[in-house]
This record gives C-alpha cells, sequence and structure tokens, in this order.
C-alpha cells in the first residue's frame, strides 16, 4: 500500500537534492553540454519536473497541461549510438533508461530552441505545485488502473528524479573544475590519503541456485526489467575480493595494453584507435619516461576527482568502460563474472539469499559508499561491514560493476504501463548490465533485483569491475 506521507517526503527530498546538485555549478554552465551530444545542462533542470508532472498529474490523472511547448521540450533525452559520437568518447543510455529521443538542437548552438532560465524554473514551479498536490489529495492507488494499479505512477517518478541525480553527477564531473562550486567541508582526503591497495585475493564462491528478478505480488514497486523471479543455477567460481584497483589496472597500461589488439574485441579495439584512447577516462597525465630509475608507482598520473585533480590514487577503484574492463581481465587471463556469478558473489550464503550482501540491516555508511555519502570513491576494502557472506567487499557501492551479460528482458517481461519504453528500447543487444551502486546512487536503489545498463565503450559512469575465473589466475 502506498504512504502517502513518505511519497510526499520522499518527493520534497529528491527536489531538494536536485536544487543542491545545480548549485555546484556555475550559471555560465546553463546552456553548455559537459557531455558531447547530450543535452546541455539546461534540459536536465526542466526534464524532472516534467517528467513527473507529465507521468503522473497527466497521463495518471488526467490533468491539464501547464505549458505543452515546454512539457514536449523536456519529455525525453538522449542515447546517441556510439557511431554519431565525437572524439569525447561514445555515448550511452543515462542510469534512467529509457529517456531517448531527439536533439533539439545543433550541438554547435547549443542555446538554441531554449528557454532562458527563468523560464525553466517558473515551469519546474507550477509543476511541484501540481505534483505535490497530487501526492496529498488525489486517488493514487487504483486497482486495475493501468498507471494507478498499487500507486506505479507515483513510484517510477520517486525512482527517476533519484537515478538522474547520478546522471547530473557524471555530467558534472567533465566540467572544468574552475566552473564547479566545492560544498563546505569538501575533501577529497579520503580518497588520497596514504592509502596502499590491499593485497588482492581470489574467494572461491560455491555453486549453487541464483535468484534473478522479483514477483510482482511480492514487492510494492520494481522497474519491468526486474520481473518475473526467475532461478539460475551458478557452477562453483572465484572472484576477486576486491574491485580492480588503479594500481592494478596500472600495469595493464604500463604494459602497453591499450596498445595491444590481442587484448580488445574488434569493435573494442577500432574504438580505441578511433579515439586515440590510453588510459580510462578519469586519469590525466601519465609516465615522460616510464621505468625511469627512482620513478615511483603512478607518480606521474593524477586522478580527476570531482572538484580537484589528485594523484592518482592507486588504492582506489578503477572507473572504465565495459570495453576496458574487458580487455583488462582477458590480460589477465580471466574474465568478467555474469549477472548470474554477481547476484551469488553479493546476495548469496550458506544459508540462503540475503536482502544485502551484508544481511538485512538498513543500509548506512558504515556498509559501503552509496547516497552521496562521499563525492568520490574511497579505497577498497574500505567499509568490511559491508562484506558479502562469502568475504567480498564493495559489493554495493564505491562503483557500480560491469557484467558480461547483455541487458535482456527475463522470461515473461511486460512493459511498465507509466513507462513502456524505460526498458524496452534498450534490449537491442548493445547495452550491458551492471550491478551494485556508485558512491552517488541514492539508497532507495538498493535492492538485489535492480539493473543498470550503458553500452560497453561509455566511459563516463562510475563503473569499476572484478575479475573472475573457475581456477584463480597467475597474474
Amino acid at each position: 500500500m502506498l504512504d502517502r506521507e513518505a511519497a510526499i517526503a520522499w518527493y520534497r527530498r529528491n527536489r531538494e537534492r536536485t536544487r543542491m546538485l545545480f548549485d555546484l555549478v556555475a550559471e555560465e554552465t546553463y546552456y553548455s553540454r559537459p557531455i558531447a551530444l547530450r543535452h546541455p545542462i539546461v534540459f536536465y533542470e526542466g526534464h524532472l519536473p516534467a517528467f513527473s508532472f507529465n507521468t503522473l498529474v497527466k497521463k495518471g490523472l488526467g490533468g491539464s497541461s501547464i505549458d505543452p511547448r515546454l512539457e514536449a521540450i523536456f519529455a525525453r533525452g538522449i542515447d546517441p549510438h556510439e557511431s554519431t559520437a565525437s572524439a569525447a568518447g561514445p555515448k550511452g543510455p543515462a542510469l534512467q533508461g529509457a529517456d531517448v529521443g531527439r536533439v533539439l538542437s545543433d550541438p554547435a548552438d547549443d542555446r538554441a530552441g531554449w528557454p532562458s532560465r527563468d523560464e525553466v524554473l517558473a515551469f519546474a514551479e507550477e509543476a511541484d505545485r501540481r505534483v505535490l498536490d497530487a501526492l496529498c489529495r488525489a486517488d493514487l492507488e487504483r486497482p486495475g488502473h493501468p498507471l494507478l494499479d498499487r500507486g506505479e505512477a507515483v513510484f517510477t517518478i520517486l525512482e527517476h528524479e533519484a537515478m538522474h541525480h547520478e546522471t547530473l553527477l557524471y555530467m558534472w564531473h567533465r566540467l572544468p573544475l574552475e566552473e564547479k562550486l566545492p560544498p563546505d567541508g569538501y575533501t577529497a582526503q579520503r580518497l588520497t590519503g596514504s592509502a596502499r591497495p590491499p593485497q588482492q585475493e581470489w574467494i572461491e564462491i560455491p555453486g549453487g541456485s541464483v535468484t534473478l528478478g522479483v514477483d510482482r505480488r511480492d514487492v510494492v514497486f520494481g522497474w519491468d526489467n526486474e520481473f518475473p523471479r526467475h532461478v539460475a543455477d551458478v557452477e562453483t567460481f572465484s572472484i576477486e575480493r576486491f574491485n580492480v584497483t588503479n594500481a592494478q589496472y596500472l600495469a595493464f597500461v604500463e604494459a602497453g595494453g591499450y596498445t595491444d589488439a590481442q587484448w580488445w574485441r574488434p569493435e573494442d579495439w577500432n574504438w580505441i584507435q578511433s579515439e586515440r584512447i590510453l588510459h580510462p577516462l578519469f586519469w590525466e597525465g601519465g609516465p615522460g619516461r616510464p621505468g625511469r630509475p627512482g620513478r615511483n608507482v603512478g607518480e606521474d598520473w593524477s586522478w580527476r576527482g570531482m572538484f580537484e585533480r589528485i594523484p592518482l590514487p592507486l588504492a582506489g577503484p578503477v572507473y572504465v568502460s565495459q570495453a576496458e574492463a574487458a580487455a583488462y581481465v582477458r590480460w589477465r587471463g580471466a574474465r568478467l563474472p555474469t549477472e548470474a556469478e554477481y547476484q551469488r558473489a553479493a546476495f548469496g550464503s550458506p544459508d540462503g539469499e540475503r536482502q544485502y550482501p551484508w544481511g538485512s540491516a538498513t543500509p548506512s555508511p558504515e556498509h559501503g559508499v552509496f547516497d552521496l555519502s562521499s563525492w568520490d570513491p574511497e579505497p577498497v576494502g574500505s567499509h568490511p561491514a559491508g562484506q558479502s557472506a562469502w568475504g567480498v567487499d564493495d559489493l554495493v557501492g564505491n562503483g557500480w560493476e560491469w557484467t558480461s551479460t547483455t541487458f535482456a528482458p527475463f522470461p515473461g517481461f511486460r512493459a511498465m504501463a507509466s513507462y513502456p519504453e524505460y526498458s524496452a528500447d534498450f534490449f537491442d543487444g548493445e547495452h550491458m548490465v551492471l550491478k551494485g551502486a556508485s558512491p552517488v546512487t541514492a539508497a532507495d536503489l538498493l535492492r538485489p533485483t535492480f539493473r543498470n545498463w550503458f553500452r560497453p565503450r561509455y566511459p563516463y559512469v562510475y563503473a569499476t569491475f572484478r575479475c573472475v575465473t573457475e581456477r584463480p589466475g597467475r597474474r
């Protein structure tokens, strides 16, 4: 049953966090595109209230329009294919999945066709007023109604905005540092510090059954790609305890991994060459004379944090595209986990399956790096309280985890009425499943069945990975 007061509080919390995030960027960035071929920043300030208004008030409750033109402009986002991408890199879907559609203006003229910020804020204010009025007074649960059965449209708008906060932040990450305003008390000390990478180790995960998805009758809400529940069998495998660190990945870079085609799938190698990629997007600099006497590991590299550039944090999880992750594991003589293997490592136990890797306790900063508890990742293994039953660290938080599973519907999939294109537009064989959470993933999304997806050559997301093998490798 829908808890009306909780829904109102969640909506207000979302909108406050959205305002806080827009306060982090300078006014002159408003029509800029931190990631080429995505909409400029202006779109997202209008999109979030527009989506909530369109979905709940107009479609769900049959309410009248505020401004048909703005409702249309802010309705949908972009998922351009990598073949249309510029040298900035390939583009993929934002975390919210089905925000796809047309570009309103020529990328060379980011202001063309967009309203002023005053217009956007006035529209957002009226949209918020009408959505909150609906949440306070409307009949939001109507059995059998396409959008309001079990209050579906309400949960859709709440989770949509929570997911979009991550979209905003990985866009903000690409802005020049001088165009961002660090919040009071910001420090990257937890990432830098003097942490040395922990000793990596292999952990054997015994084979067993794995639950993927969930039955609709068992939950209040889920996205359509989370349904229905089914069971898969997983053979015994070994997985690394920690995500691959910057130190580990540096060995691949310095061994010439980005200049050796044998580690890359043909389509990924074409991307590496055409975009002249030599290292992860979050790294900057590079060695002047690799291997020179007295050189400390990684000293010539820096890491692009959200608000400052810092020496490469060797103990931090490496953030890369799935293409780069796949090349690295091939170099290691290993592979990426499947979605089912991740599920077994994260939520399995000798006694059954868990709600979270650590058990059933409510997620807190003690368990991992998520829900904006940090603007940047932290050294791997910093939250032992969040270990899985098998002793694997950081399976939820500190970075989404790439899998080798192509994003596809579960058997019996049915598109949701409140957002029918959310998943279906991406069942194209071109997107890969990610699991877990990043430092800026909302706590409300930390459930075993939640699935994220991006194109394999999408380098912007806060995504890491770990190695898997049937028997521990030698590297």
